[in-house]
């Protein structure tokens, strides 16, 4: 029987295909992984035991530690003010001041009387001991003379009624003149203690006077930044008007609020790491307070804690505060250039038979250089450092 050409074609296209299918030469998309290049070198750090100590978390904000409305103490004009919103003040610091001349006239005239009560209590007007021995007063002196006069006359008119020298009516009179002479006497004594007092008066006064124009100066009670501005210059103030707001903002103030389930174990004196949203820095401070109460509304217990500022926290920032309750306790931790996080899973890789084992783990805290493992590993096993982009299967040497 004789083939036809087509027959033919397709017989010979099966024999060539079945040869091909029959060869030898490894496809290279048949290659594992691992049988790709040189193997990886890796360095390995152990899973250790450290303390980490255990705390509470709690969002907390951040307060003045100080703030202060200041006020004019002298009604008057003010005249100069030396700050502005923003600036920064001395304890101590003149930051306005008020019109001080009505005051200076005020403390000459205080002056004036006190020179006027001591001249007539005797004294030198310009001194400043303002003793005075009331039996040297003029007036005492002259109630006391006539008082020892007309007791002279008493006793000699006394012997003389008694010898029938004298009427008894005249005696009468000198009697009368004696109790007369005495009580002008008391008069005079008690005179010249209303000067003495009226003298200890005009001190006051003066002391007052010089205390209004201490007042018209608005001075800054402590270290700070203005944070308002009230007042202008020129303006009429009465007593109380407000002129510039004041906080101190070292240190600042971290209110925080901590769940009554974990509020037994906050004491004063425990440390307080703080973090703000968009500061990479972390911020340290110390429980200054307690609330001695829970609060019914929300079973929350309020603390307050002193962080040390550097100029980059604000008052009223919303923190992140983590309050450590126990700086003893032990924990698993890793370093954190072993964690790997990729689409929100968290892992370390081991390396078993020389070659990477990609495990996932849970992680806790973070201090420092090193992060607690909750899960995943266990305390002795030895995790890659700084990974990269190390994968399962890859091949690897663990250098030192």
């Amino acid at each position: 029987m004789i083939m036809r050409p087509p027959v033919l074609c397709l017989l010979f296209a099966t024999i060539f295909s079945s040869a091909a299918c029959k060869s030898d030469y490894p496809a290279s998309a048949q290659q594992r992984p691992s049988e790709k290049g040189a193997p990886r070198e890796v360095k390995l750090a152990r899973v250790e035991e450290t303390p980490l100590g255990r705390s509470v978390t709690a969002t907390a904000s951040l307060a003045a530690y100080d703030r202060a409305t200041l006020s004019v103490k002298s009604p008057g004009r003010l005249i100069k003010i030396t700050v502005d919103l923003g600036s920064t003040v001395r304890q101590g610091q003149v930051v306005a001041q008020v019109e001080p001349q009505d005051y200076q006239i005020r403390i000459q005239q205080a002056e004036a009387a006190i020179a006027q009560a001591r001249a007539r209590l005797g004294l030198d007007p310009q001194g400043t001991d303002d003793r005075v021995d009331l039996e040297q007063v003029g007036t005492v002196r002259e109630a006391r003379a006539v008082l020892e006069q007309a007791k002279t006359n008493l006793e000699r008119a006394t012997t003389l009624v008694k010898q029938g020298i004298i009427p008894r009516a005249e005696f009468d009179t000198i009697e009368a003149n004696y109790k007369v002479a005495h009580s002008r006497y008391l008069d005079a004594v008690e005179e010249a203690r209303n000067r003495q007092a009226l003298l200890a008066q005009r001190r006051s006064e003066l002391a007052l006077a010089r205390q209004q124009l201490i007042g018209t100066a608005v001075i800054a009670p402590f270290d700070g930044v203005v944070q308002e501005k009230q007042a202008s210059v020129g303006e009429y103030l009465a007593t109380g008007a407000p002129i510039v707001t004041i906080v101190r903002i070292d240190p600042l103030r971290l209110r925080a609020e901590v769940p009554e389930r974990e509020a037994r174990d906050v004491r004063v004196g425990q440390r307080v790491r703080v973090t703000v949203e968009g500061d990479p820095h972390t911020y340290f401070g110390q429980i200054k307070r307690l609330s001695p109460v829970i609060t019914e509304q929300n079973r929350m217990l309020l603390v307050e804690a002193e962080v040390r500022n550097n100029g980059a926290l604000r008052p009223g920032s919303f923190a992140q505060a983590e309050i450590e309750t126990d700086d003893k306790s032990m924990a698993a931790t890793v370093p954190s250039s072993a964690i790997v996080v990729f689409a929100g899973i968290e892992k370390v890789i081991l390396v078993q038979d020389g070659k990477a084992v990609e495990k996932p783990v849970t992680t806790g805290r973070r201090v420092g250089d090193r992060t607690e493992i909750l899960a995943g590993v266990n305390v002795g096993d030895a995790v890659v450092i700084n990974p990269g982009n190390l994968q399962s299967g890859m091949a690897v040497t663990v250098v030192d």
